[in-house]
């Protein structure tokens, strides 16, 4: 799978392990999950699999979110993707990472 970034805060927090804004600033322990999902994400053959990663809470957003999907950071924050199959290949573009807390609201 081919990961892409939608933002460049996104970018930077995976390759540089923070963001040059300090609109997007993150917790140490926080980035070090954001660059672990993002790896998992690039690792497995599809993004089904991701359910039986339970601690990664995946699902298909609905509503206003609807062709996204989620995984769980860690209790506080999720990445939000779009997944396209183009082809044999499939490419995962990150959207953002969002603290649950705005989620719900």
């Amino acid at each position: 799978m081919e990961i892409k970034f939608d933002k460049k805060y996104l970018s930077e927090l995976y390759y540089e392990g923070k963001c040059s804004d300090k609109k997007h600033r993150y917790q140490p322990q926080v980035v070090k999950n954001y660059k672990k999902c993002i790896d998992l994400l690039e690792m497995v053959p599809g993004v089904e699999s991701l359910y039986k990663y339970n601690a990664l809470n995946y699902e298909r957003l609905r509503g206003d979110k609807e062709g996204r999907e989620s995984i769980r950071v860690n209790d506080q924050y999720r990445i939000e993707f779009e997944t396209k199959h183009i082809e044999s290949e499939t490419i995962i573009t990150v959207c953002n990472i969002i603290e649950l807390s705005n989620h719900y609201k």
